[in-house]
């Protein structure tokens, strides 16, 4: 039975298909936004659409920006010899929270899936491959989670990479079997970058 008129179902409906939102917080959210200020919902819609027309990806490590160029790699502060290979944006801030590494980052935006048929096409890699022909890169930092799937992904960039003579290293355990990079604590992220190993 349908408690709600069809607006108020339909916006239920489309706040349920975003991630880790189930019935009860679309409801809540719905109902939230619904009792706003009508101005306040205005420029929270349009803060939705402006994201999703201007947010691109920056042309030399793959994150989301909406420019050209991240301020990370735009920075002449940062050590461009050194790039730490991340799954997703949100990791990428995960560490930066750390305050610990002063290097690049290069987001795969996900990672080889065989099973799901995702290969080296369906991530960044190939861009990577394009940043390595720099001879000032030294040293490449896997970072990738430590899933079935990270860990696939950091075997197979290891195998492409290590016949250029880029050193190229593994984040330390510290960091749990299974566990999604955003959601660890900034010391735990800070000791495996510390304690990682070449690889």
């Amino acid at each position: 039975m349908n408690y709600y008129s069809t607006q108020i179902t339909n916006l239920i409906d489309e706040l349920r298909r975003l991630p880790g939102i189930g019935s009860k917080s679309a409801q809540r959210l719905a109902f939230h936004i619904i009792n706003m200020p009508e101005e306040h919902v205005h420029h929270l819609a349009q803060t939705l659409v402006t994201a999703r027309e201007k947010i691109r990806y920056c042309k030399y490590c793959c994150t989301l920006t909406d420019s050209e160029v991240c301020p990370i790699c735009a920075s002449t502060k940062r050590d461009h010899s050194t790039i730490m290979v991340v799954e997703h944006t949100q990791d990428l801030a995960a560490y930066e929270k750390t305050g610990q590494y002063h290097g690049v980052y290069h987001v795969l935006q996900g990672t080889l899936a065989p099973s799901l048929g995702k290969g080296p096409d369906d991530i960044r890699f190939k861009e990577l491959e394009e940043r390595l022909k720099n001879p000032e890169v030294k040293e490449l930092i896997l970072a990738t989670n430590s899933s079935l799937d990270g860990e696939a992904t950091a075997m197979y960039i290891t195998k492409k990479v290590k016949p250029l003579g880029i050193k190229v290293t593994r984040i330390a355990s510290g960091v749990p079997i299974g566990g999604e990079l955003e959601y660890i604590d900034e010391v735990t992220l800070s000791r495996a970058l510390d304690g990682r190993v070449e690889l």
